[in-house]
Formats: structure tokens, C-alpha cells, sequence
């Protein structure tokens, strides 16, 4: 009843830009924290950005600087603004937000499918 759904992603050069987008549809109360992690080739699944309900912020410390994560709670919208890209960034990237379906109820964790994210030299 619940799903993430990631758009965004694509190839760019060293140095670009991508606005990466993530929209939280279905049956939901509310929505705790919202977040990107990101898989490359080899490696280990890591946290990219997290935001929650109330705005805090927090990044990986290879993000820092160059990656702004913001979020449209009207809209159930996570974004991630992905700035100086280098090819370390490679990656696919995952929606992630922890979501009440009902009032009182624990938040259960919901990912998206993923969109290929390719930084080129």
C-alpha cells in the first residue's frame, strides 16, 4: 500500500549536477525520517543524507559540501541535490523514509527501488 518511487538519475560528467527525487504514495499517517543511501560496485550499502520530520540534517562525510538534502513534507517528497559530482559517486541510489501508517504505531522502513546514478571522468 505504501511505495517509494526515485526519478532523476542518470550519467554526468565530473563535476555536474543531478537533482535526484523520491515521492512516498499509498496509505500513510506520517512520515519520520526521510533519506538517501546509496550501493556502488563492491561496496557495502552507506547512508548518503537523512532528514527528518523536523528539518535535521545529516550527511556522510564524503557528501559534505557538496550534496543538499531538503524534503516537501506536503507533497511526501524527498530530494537530494547532488553538486560537484566526482566518480567515487557512482552509485545506485535508494529512497529510504520511515513511515506510520497508522497513529501510535511503530515506523516501518520503506525503500525504493533505486536509480543509477554514473559520474564520468
Amino acid at each position: 500500500q505504501v511505495q517509494l518511487v526515485e526519478s532523476g538519475g542518470g550519467l554526468v560528467q565530473a563535476g555536474g549536477s543531478l537533482r535526484l527525487s523520491c515521492a512516498a504514495s499509498g496509505s500513510i499517517f506520517s512520515i519520520n525520517a526521510m533519506g538517501w543511501y546509496r550501493q556502488a560496485p563492491g561496496k557495502q550499502r552507506e547512508a548518503v543524507a537523512v532528514i527528518t520530520n523536523g528539518g535535521s540534517t545529516n550527511y556522510a562525510d564524503s557528501v559534505k559540501g557538496r550534496f543538499t538534502i531538503s524534503r516537501d513534507n506536503a507533497k511526501n517528497t524527498v530530494y537530494l541535490q547532488m553538486n560537484s559530482l566526482k566518480p567515487g559517486d557512482t552509485a545506485v541510489y535508494y529512497c529510504y523514509a520511515d513511515i506510520l501508517r497508522y497513529s501510535g504505531y511503530d515506523a516501518i522502513s520503506y525503500w525504493g527501488k533505486g536509480t543509477l546514478v554514473t559520474v564520468s571522468s
